[in-house]
């Protein structure tokens, strides 16, 4: 086990070497390798903030329930429970007299609620599902709708559903673009290593000749492909971090200026630490690929 450890450990001591050998050279391929990651990493935060922001805005996505205006506290105890019983998700109760208020709070509305004879405005119920889909909101307003003295259930499906279909789109094209992204990767890295086997092909040559072994000749270049797209995918990171960092002052002012309170998110450290693990698995599957084909031909 000893041994197996110390052949690793001075494989990737090669590899950090490899890498240190030419610093313009390995910069310039992992700026490379970065701007490839970038691409569909920044698709993937903008549709994920996007969804958060839906999510987050009053009114998107959720379910409201009027009441009859001759409900009186026995039947709002009763959708009380039953909104407890289904576990529908969150829900608040909105008395008829605060919904007053506040739309006499609401500009030029004031003299106009002060000539009505007496309050027009249900009780309300703001169901917010935990479940976002299109087809359970649908569901939950109809079940809704069969409840004792619920006057009207709102909900804006063809909105949800425009923004669904919106997101999935969204989706598909991020991992339209991660495969191309990929595959470009995995070709950069391929080109790299060939690249460093033509370079060393007489010391590989001597290495054989002295008893060492293909596993033993790969697996430097195996840890060189795997710390290029790791150290890459740090890049495409540092890269997108900056970038949101830059938009979230007008984000910000832009969703303020809407009446919503929203800022940009930017990447987690897991997300961090699984960018730089799918660069390292993509250069790691580069390098494997180009080392099996190029050392055959050495032989």
């Amino acid at each position: 086990m000893k041994a197996w450890f110390a052949q690793h450990l001075a494989a990737l001591r090669d590899a950090l070497r490899r890498l240190t050998a030419a610093p313009l050279n390995t910069l310039l391929s992992l700026l490379v390798v970065g701007v490839a990651l970038t691409l569909p990493t920044a698709g993937w935060l903008a549709l994920e903030n996007l969804r958060q922001l839906t999510s987050d805005t009053p009114g998107v996505q959720q379910i409201s329930i009027f009441l009859s205006l001759e409900a009186g506290k026995r039947e709002v105890s009763e959708i009380e429970s039953r909104l407890k019983e289904a576990r529908v998700g969150n829900w608040r109760f909105v008395p008829r007299d605060e919904a007053l208020k506040r739309l006499q709070a609401s500009e030029g509305m004031a003299e106009i609620i002060a000539s009505l004879p007496r309050n027009p405005l249900p009780d309300a119920f703001v169901i917010t599902p935990a479940d976002p889909q299109p087809e359970s909101l649908e569901h939950l307003a109809k079940v809704f709708a069969g409840w004792p003295k619920v006057a009207h259930v709102q909900l804006d499906s063809e909105w949800v559903k425009r923004f669904d279909a919106l997101l999935r789109l969204g989706r598909l094209v991020v991992m339209l673009l991660g495969a191309l992204f990929a595959g470009a990767l995995v070709t950069i890295t391929f080109n790299t290593i060939r690249l460093q086997i033509l370079a060393q092909a007489a010391e590989i040559e001597v290495a054989r000749l002295v008893g060492a072994t293909d596993t033993y000749v790969r697996r430097p270049l195996h840890y060189f492909g795997m710390l290029q797209g790791a150290l890459g995918g740090l890049c495409a990171a540092l890269l997108v971090t900056g970038g949101f960092q830059l938009l979230i002052p007008p984000v910000s002012e832009l969703t303020r200026l809407y009446g919503a309170s929203f800022t940009l998110q930017s990447l987690s450290p897991g997300d961090v630490a699984r960018l730089a693990a799918i660069g390292g698995a993509l250069g790691w599957l580069g390098a494997r690929i180009s080392v099996m084909m190029h050392l055959r031909r050495l032989t």
